[in-house]
């Protein structure tokens, strides 16, 4: 491909990529205030304990659903975007409607297991009896999140990503709040949380459809595929599939080991504190899927019409933008944690202060590097490997927590997850420098990382100088955004395609 044509690509790409960013970030924004207030209003009403049971209750919801979707919706990104690029629309509408009908009957048969087996689970396993209602209520949800998750997986893999982003991010979690608050003033009590939660999901799943009908109408109706061919594209299909079955459910495991772990240790109420610093730390995935929606069905498109450097150009950039973005807010985390914990969920759960020290680092290195490798490696149909990774981080994970938490508690799960995380990170850089020659940032970092950790001295001396509140906070934060702001232009750190960006962003701003 000619160097002019193949740039002009990346720049449009990158344009799509960021253009969509304003709207995740829209939609990201409301979702972690609401987010955050349904949480808060949970934590501050409820107490630590009936916290940790909501912890636990979605935990196991989350694994039940996982092992129900046998990997179809995380493939269905793959092939439909695919597919999208060879306007093979019958295979669209094939897979589609195969992946409805097994996720329905499959997400049936788990609710029943789960109401059914919901007694022995809480009893014996997290003794704690009221952990039955919750259970019971959310394995009603399962078929409903099973087909929620195919419909938004169209519209991903479409690149519908305002219609995704509103769902999941805003109308969700709208619903949800509302109606926590409005059963907590009937005198619901802790059933509040259930129905809600339950509320929030079934309306992803009425919306997502009457959206898909409207604005991808191609995947609905006949497909006139020939038995051969149903054959051969479902065997294809579920041949990359069925690994990422795996592969999500280790990545489940390897996020909720520590809660699990916690849980059977140390009690619900250690949860409930645990699951305050993970519910903070997330902040730093906004920046990903800021960008990562849209990236992988880019990618993959792309690579389908084998342009192998427009996949590295997109990879390098959104890599440096992911980790330039989330350096601030890592850095406060790390340095101010008991600060932020106080301010959004009060003193009770200051105990959490250490534990999201921890796992900030671990999250940052999940946020700017994992995220990006597992998308590179998964474009490239490596979803064996992708399993094989996450097994051997999850193995250890859960090692390392049956070790650390009964002699560190909370701070031992924290230690656990972050060593992990840094070392699946180094594994997936390895791999996707061998089968992709691909090394997703750009050399112009190692000038940026300079800067933060002298700016990171400078903010640890200022906190042992001053009183930090939530006031000193901000202005520190401020400080820190400006100076980092003013090092990165000054020593040239930006390319090319980051003053491109900033152009688009301030032409949004100021038609805004």
């Amino acid at each position: 491909m000619n160097s002019k044509i193949e740039q002009k690509k990346i720049d449009s790409n990158l344009k799509l990529i960021v253009k969509s960013s304003f709207i995740i970030f829209i939609g990201l924004f409301l979702s972690k205030i609401f987010t955050y207030l349904y949480r808060i209003i949970i934590a501050r009403n409820f107490g630590p304990e009936v916290y940790g049971l909501f912890s636990i209750a979605i935990m196991i919801l989350g694994w039940f659903v996982l092992f129900g979707s046998l990997g179809f919706s995380e493939g269905l990104i793959r092939y439909l975007s695919w597919y999208r690029g060879k306007k093979d629309y019958k295979r669209i509408k094939y897979l589609f409607n195969i992946t409805i009908l097994i996720n329905l009957f499959i997400g049936i048969i788990s609710a029943i297991i789960l109401y059914s087996f919901s007694e022995f689970i809480a009893i014996n396993i997290f003794h704690n009896g009221d952990l039955i209602i919750f259970l019971k209520i959310f394995s009603f949800l399962i078929p409903v999140y099973l087909l929620s998750n195919i419909l938004l997986s169209v519209l991903q893999a479409f690149e519908r990503i305002q219609w995704y982003s509103f769902i999941v991010n805003v109308l969700q979690n709208i619903i949800k709040l509302l109606a926590l608050i409005i059963l907590i003033f009937f005198g619901i009590g802790s059933n509040s949380i259930i129905f809600s939660y339950f509320l929030g999901y079934l309306a992803i799943l009425i919306f997502s459809y009457f959206i898909c009908r409207h604005k991808t109408p191609e995947i609905f109706g006949l497909y006139n595929l020939k038995p051969r061919e149903k054959t051969k594209t479902f065997k294809e299909f579920y041949s990359y599939s069925w690994p990422l079955l795996f592969t999500v459910a280790i990545s489940e495991i390897f996020f909720w080991a520590d809660s699990f772990f916690i849980g059977y240790f140390n009690g619900a109420a250690d949860v409930g504190f645990y699951n305050v610093a993970v519910s903070i730390v997330l902040l730093l995935m906004i920046v990903p899927e800021l960008f990562l929606k849209l990236f992988f069905p880019l990618i993959t498109k792309e690579y389908s019409k084998n342009n192998h450097e427009i996949v590295k150009q997109l990879s390098q950039q959104v890599g440096k933008w992911i980790f330039v973005l989330n350096i601030p807010l890592f850095l406060i985390m790390f340095l101010f944690p008991g600060v932020i914990i106080n301010v959004l969920f009060g003193s009770e759960y200051l105990v959490a202060s250490n534990a999201l020290k921890i796992l900030s680092l671990g999250t940052l290195v999940s946020s700017s590097l994992i995220w990006i490798y597992n998308n590179l490696l998964s474009m490239a149909g490596k979803t064996k490997l992708l399993f094989i990774n996450l097994l051997f981080a999850s193995i250890l994970n859960i090692f390392l927590n049956i070790f650390l938490i009964p002699k560190y508690g909370i701070t031992g799960a924290a230690i656990a997850t972050t060593i992990s995380k840094i070392l699946l990170g180094i594994v997936l850089f390895v791999e996707v420098k061998i089968y992709l020659s691909i090394i997703p940032f750009r050399r112009k970092l190692i000038r940026i990382l300079i800067i933060a950790f002298l700016l990171g001295i400078i903010l640890s001396y200022i906190s042992r100088s001053i009183i930090i509140n939530f006031m000193s906070l901000m202005l520190v934060g401020i400080f820190f955004i400006l100076s980092y702001s003013f090092l990165i232009l000054i020593t040239k750190s930006l390319d090319k395609n980051d003053f491109m960006i900033l152009k688009i962003i301030k032409r949004k701003i100021l038609w805004t």
